[in-house]
């Protein structure tokens, strides 16, 4: 957690409808490059094209109509556990929560659980291509207006659709890292495959930390080794509710070249 930074409630303003359509620059533009600067100290900012219309920092508060959705705008259900954009394999090493607002001191769920603690079969099955992982609702296109991507909307309904199975945990069997959307993926066929997987998501739910921001808080999340989620709650849409801000961290910008503008740009 990076903290003490003064958040001028009065010039941000209320918290924002919805993310779409406000001015540029907005605001709380001074709290974004905060968020930028302390996102660059750990690697590159990055965006995609497929959500929040391509914007780079992103706006995270709920947005009437979207009570039950598993995304950041969501608020009556609790944002299950999760590795952000777990199913992409460019997906954020890092990931920085910025919050502007938090009046009913929301808590952020955070779970690092000690995945060397699981038994040896578990951790075998886990390390296999196993398990299938499907792209978040927040990059489809129904949830976007962006223009001139339709080809990276029709990917992600592509694997929306295909049998692209992954493993859940790799890199070091002793000290393992980790990419799972237990509500985005399917279950396994395998009986043994789904015993393992139930058994790093009970593993996960018994590692859980609350974190209720404070404004002007920057949580600073390892997109390897933990998991982050919300609480659920009441919004009131009345400009009090619960406001971050988020950006992803790549620390290899280059394994995306192909799937960017140019070398320099951020939007994958």
């Amino acid at each position: 957690m990076v903290r003490g930074h003064t958040i001028d409630d009065a010039r941000i303003g209320p918290t924002p409808q919805h993310w779409r359509g406000r001015p540029i620059p907005t605001p709380e533009f001074p709290e974004e490059i905060l968020l930028l600067l302390v996102g660059s100290l750990l690697g590159e900012p990055f965006g995609w094209k497929t959500q929040q219309d391509a914007r780079l920092v992103h706006d995270i508060f709920p947005i009437k109509g979207f009570e039950t959705e598993q995304m950041g705008i969501g608020s009556t259900d609790t944002l299950t556990l999760h590795t952000e954009d777990a199913f992409h394999p460019w997906r954020a090493d890092y990931l920085l929560l910025e919050c502007l607002r938090n009046p009913d001191k929301i808590a952020t769920i955070v779970s690092e659980p000690d995945l060397s603690t699981l038994d040896a079969a578990h951790l075998e099955l886990l390390h296999q291509q196993n398990f299938l992982i499907r792209p978040d609702d927040s990059h489809l296109a129904k949830h976007n207006v962006t223009e001139g991507v339709d080809a990276e909307f029709a990917e992600i309904a592509e694997m929306k659709a295909d049998d692209n199975r992954v493993a859940v945990l790799y890199g070091s069997r002793k000290h393992p890292y980790m990419r799972l959307d237990p509500y985005f993926m399917e279950t396994p066929r395998d009986p043994a495959a789904r015993e393992a997987l139930d058994a790093v998501n009970e593993l996960l739910e018994s590692s859980c930390l609350d974190v209720a921001l404070e404004p002007g808080d920057v949580l600073v999340i390892n997109n390897h080794r933990l998991a982050h989620g919300r609480q659920a709650f009441q919004a009131r849409y009345d400009g009090t509710d619960r406001w971050l801000k988020r950006v992803s961290i790549t620390t290899d910008l280059r394994k995306s070249h192909e799937r960017r503008a140019s070398a320099t740009a951020r939007l994958i």
